[in-house]
């Protein structure tokens, strides 16, 4: 499992590493661009009841912690997905216990056929 640290929080976001490096990509995109958003989660079966929401924006600090030390492989639905979420009203929702990422694809093979 990964941890995202939000602001001056001591306790960290939980989620696994494959969610937590799709998440990373959206935030530092768009807070890069000066864009906030609201993420969204619902809290794990075996915590409490009920979900947060956090307000993503650039003053606020983030740390990403990935429990893997390779680097996670990308779903380009997967992120346009969460990028057209965060763009919305209704922010980014983030549900790990039953999202589903596609296989990933290998970026590099097709680089290579292209060429």
């Amino acid at each position: 499992m990964g941890l995202l640290y939000y602001g001056a929080e001591a306790q960290p976001i939980e989620m696994p590493d494959r969610i937590l490096a799709h998440v990373k990509v959206v935030a530092t995109t768009k807070l890069r661009r000066n864009e906030s958003f609201t993420m969204t989660w619902k809290h794990p079966d075996d915590g409490p009841a009920g979900r947060t929401s956090i307000w993503m924006q650039p003053a606020i600090p983030l740390r990403f912690v990935f429990a893997s030390p390779e680097p996670e492989s990308l779903d380009p639905d997967y992120l346009r997905t969460l990028a057209n979420a965060a763009a919305g009203s209704g922010g980014m929702m983030i549900e790990w216990a039953t999202e589903e990422v596609r296989e990933p694809i290998d970026i590099r093979s097709q680089v290579a056929v292209a060429a």
